[in-house]
């Protein structure tokens, strides 16, 4: 059955309409063209799909587009914010956090929800918020730098 779908998706009203119970991931890749979200694990464990939906980090591979009506949804090509990356995005370059990039978009928006719940994280809150992304390219030490570094720069004064 066709649902009439509203939602705010990177700042910007969508309409959509079509099956409620079409997974979230799909609709931002096939239907909406954002590949930033991966298809990894189709489970909700890799973390590849990861994107924001009313500022809290959820698997979209889980999320039927029904229940993000009315809601707000941020993926990795929301970020930047008028033509610049945000910090995390420029950690994540500066520190070479990045290898096969698959990774990365989960990486990265879980990366922001964990700095806006504790915004001077130990490296223990950082191990321990992106312990549920999966990154097989070993780049760990890299992506805790990138997330501390990231850190620093979001409180500096602007």
């Amino acid at each position: 059955m066709n649902e009439n779908i509203e939602f705010k998706l990177n700042h910007k009203p969508v309409q959509w309409s079509g099956d409620g119970e079409r997974m979230l991931l799909w609709v931002l890749r096939t239907d909406l063209g954002l590949t930033g979200a991966k298809y990894g694990c189709g489970k909700g464990i890799c973390g590849a799909c990861t994107v924001l939906i009313n500022k809290k980090a959820l698997r979209s591979c889980q999320v039927p587009l029904k229940e993000i009506h009315g809601k707000e949804v941020i993926t990795i090509e929301g970020l930047a914010q008028n033509g610049q990356l945000h910090p995390l995005q420029k950690a994540f370059i500066e520190k070479g956090a990045l290898q096969c990039g698959f990774c990365t978009p989960g990486m990265i928006l879980s990366a922001y929800r964990l700095l806006m719940e504790k915004p001077v994280p130990t490296e223990e809150d950082i191990l321990q918020g992106m312990n549920d992304v999966l990154c097989r390219c070993g780049a760990h030490q890299r992506i805790v730098q990138a997330i501390q570094s990231a850190a620093i720069e979001l409180r500096s004064p602007r």
